[in-house]
């Protein structure tokens, strides 16, 4: 498995505020508190999460909170997925060294990137330019190269490369487009956080000989995705 190495982003002690922050500690700390007291056991997804710096994947003035048990905002209405949220959904999909990943709504990268270590190749989808933009400038600083960011709207997912093994959503959605689930292959897992903002369930769908099955498998509240929202309907 590679090694990724952060070059000139991955400064294990930073100066914040005055203060020096050791994020190598802030890692540990973040797996033994928040991954590891909740369900979570896969290898690869502690691996993973333990070693690579979130705070390069935040904007400057809040890289000190990095660690934190929460959604790190990044501007524009749009967060970082909680550490715990994250994983829980990466250890459903049981993602496999040779598999196809979609990541929607990959932000700046980080879920990508966790992705990176798990599976062989990963399409990021983001519909802001912007993210776009830092998503792909620090993958590569990160030196991560079997990651592939592409612009263009959510809720169509990415069909140009599709089927996928797995589908990860990176923010929660009202609901799963049936266009997306199309792009879901045989034996194929898509996990998501379905629900509103505050109210929202940890979702596995499978498909199998064709069928796709659906499960809940926790309660999760994280930011919303664009593109999700159900039309307003009007009642007469």
């Amino acid at each position: 498995m590679a090694v990724y190495t952060a070059r000139k982003l991955l400064n294990p002690k930073t100066v914040t505020d005055g203060a020096l922050m050791d994020y190598t500690t802030a890692r540990k700390n973040m797996v033994a508190s928040q991954i590891r007291t909740n369900r979570v056991t896969d290898p690869l997804v502690i691996s993973a999460m333990e070693e690579l710096p979130r705070e390069a994947f935040v904007p400057d003035d809040l890289q000190g909170i990095a660690y934190v048990d929460e959604a790190v905002s990044l501007g524009q209405g749009r967060f970082l997925m909680e550490p715990m949220v994250l994983a829980r959904l990466l250890q459903e999909a049981e993602v496999a060294s040779g598999d196809m990943v979609l990541d929607i709504g990959c932000g700046t990268g980080y879920g990508a990137a966790v992705l990176a270590r798990l599976a062989s190749t990963v399409v990021a989808l983001e519909s802001d330019p912007g993210l776009a933009v830092k998503a792909t400038e620090t993958l590569a600083e990160l030196g991560i190269d079997t990651v592939a960011v592409v612009e263009g709207p959510l809720n169509d997912g990415y069909p140009k490369q599709a089927p996928y093994d797995v589908i990860v959503f990176g923010g929660s959605v009202h609901e799963i487009p049936e266009g997306i689930t199309e792009q879901l292959a045989e034996d194929g897992r898509l996990v998501a956080v379905v629900g509103a903002n505050k109210m929202g369930r940890g979702t596995i769908i499978t498909r199998h000989k064709g069928l796709l099955s659906r499960r809940e498998i926790f309660d999760a509240g994280t930011p919303s995705l664009p593109g999700f929202t159900p039309a307003p309907t009007f009642a007469f």
